[in-house]
């Protein structure tokens, strides 16, 4: 905290809400200003450097001064800065967008609709479900199944479907007939002695339980990550999601892929749907669709979800859903070089093998006394801290471990994510063994100095 009154830390303090922040805490604490961005760093108005070890919000697929993306906006700003796609109108971007997500998508889909963040595009898809069941004539078909420590957004029903205590607390909840699944987590949940097969075939039954006593005819949709990111990056374990789309094509339940963090090469593959087979009916996309150069979501429905929509909207005479920002032609130009870059410099295999490195370098610190789990998929990954390894507790508070472990990671020029007392690693997509390798030695520096700061009774004898 700076005492210049002026400054552009004070200003800050003094003019600024910011989202997912400790607000009473802010006043004191301040803001770290980030000046700018190279590659896979970025400067803080000191001039100190940091890793960018979440891509911003696990987002920035190109790192942060891709010229060609700056390119593609200027041109597309100064050719058509700006127009609408309601009531039958179109343009080039946009068009080119729908068509290139369509033929990219692991399954057949059907259309593309687009939003401007991942939480609108969650609504609009729960909007979709609802009024595709009552044009089937099945008002009743309304409930939605999500997991524990699942994150789909912070919109009011977004909201609803994450499954995070902070999300939650003081906020109303207004989506009714949300049900909540065991998070996926092998490690945290799994009983004595169950291996991942089993405890997949557990979860499978508890969902098919649940849609049974709840009534298959009143459920809608299951949503799903593929790879849950701000709930702790929990990857399923062997098997799961086979056995979860047996349970919903059985009782003709949707499937969203909430492909927000996993989508576009995040996970070694171009979608989580693809690493883990999975055959989603609608897929919801977001961060990487643009590298989050300007604000991007969109999300894809196959047939079977577009034909019921497309024969209510002919009956009332509009799909009354929209934004004014759909489809924006800044954005879809953007977008669309964003994913030829990707394309072309092979990016998809890039994450699938510095991950592997990520990961091997991870586990090498296995042994360390704050190291609990080593878990991640493609360039995707989280340490659980602990100060119990047996016990698999942290300290009394929970989430104290995490913060006090990100801090130093900070110190160290290195900007992760503590959720609760899991660390997570989600680097831009571009980064060299040489600054992966860089990358854990500043964890392993930050892991360090927080042990030292433990008292010697906050660990096992």
């Amino acid at each position: 905290m700076t005492d210049k009154p002026n400054s552009p830390e004070a200003r800050d303090i003094a003019y600024h809400l910011h989202p997912y922040t400790n607000a009473k805490k802010h006043l004191e604490a301040g803001p770290l200003i980030i000046d700018r961005g190279e590659g896979v760093h970025v400067y803080d108005n000191n001039g100190k450097q940091y890793i960018e070890a979440m891509a911003g919000l696990w987002s920035v697929a190109l790192g942060f001064n891709e010229k060609r993306l700056v390119k593609a906006a200027t041109e597309q700003m100064e050719k058509l800065p700006y127009y609408h796609t309601f009531t039958h109108k179109s343009h080039g971007p946009v068009i080119e967008l729908s068509e290139k997500l369509i033929g990219m998508a692991p399954v057949p889909m059907s259309k593309a609709f687009f939003t401007n963040s991942g939480s609108e595009a969650i609504d609009t898809a729960l909007k979709l479900i609802w009024y595709r069941s009552n044009a089937l004539g099945k008002p009743e078909k309304k409930k939605i199944i999500v997991r524990n420590r699942a994150y789909h957004g912070v919109t009011i029903a977004g909201a609803c479907l994450t499954s995070l205590p902070a999300n939650h607390k003081s906020f109303d909840l207004i989506v009714p007939n949300v049900l909540r699944m065991t998070a996926p987590h092998h490690w945290r949940e799994a009983m004595p002695g169950e291996s991942e097969e089993e405890f997949a075939t557990r979860l499978a039954k508890e969902l098919e339980d649940t849609i049974l006593a709840e009534g298959p005819e009143t459920i809608a949709a299951f949503f799903g990550e593929p790879v849950q990111g701000a709930g702790g990056v929990v990857v399923p374990p062997a098997t799961y999601w086979e056995k979860v789309q047996a349970v919903l094509n059985k009782y003709d339940i949707l499937l969203v892929a909430d492909e927000v963090i996993c989508g576009f090469g995040r996970t070694g593959t171009m979608f989580g749907s693809t690493t883990y087979d999975i055959k989603p009916d609608i897929m919801v996309m977001s961060k990487q669709l643009s590298s989050s150069y300007l604000p991007a979501s969109a999300l894809m429905i196959n047939d079977r979800v577009f034909e019921p929509i497309m024969e209510e909207s002919g009956r009332i005479g509009t799909l009354g859903h929209g934004y004014t920002a759909s489809g924006h032609p800044v954005v879809a130009a953007v977008a669309l070089e964003n994913l030829k870059i990707i394309e072309e410099r092979d990016l998809v295999g890039n994450a699938a093998r510095m991950g592997e490195r990520l990961r091997n370098g991870l586990a090498a610190l296995a042994d360390h006394p704050l190291v609990g789990e080593v878990r991640g998929v493609g360039l995707i990954a989280a340490v659980e801290l602990v100060t119990d390894k047996a016990n698999k507790t942290a300290l009394e508070t929970p989430g104290a471990l995490g913060a006090l472990v990100n801090a130093h990671l900070q110190e160290a020029g290195l900007i992760s994510r503590a959720m609760a007392d899991a660390v997570a690693f989600c680097p831009p997509l571009i980064i060299t063994e040489g600054e992966v390798d860089d990358l854990l030695a500043r964890f392993k520096t930050g892991l360090d100095k927080a042990l030292a700061e433990l008292p010697r009774e906050a660990l096992p004898a």
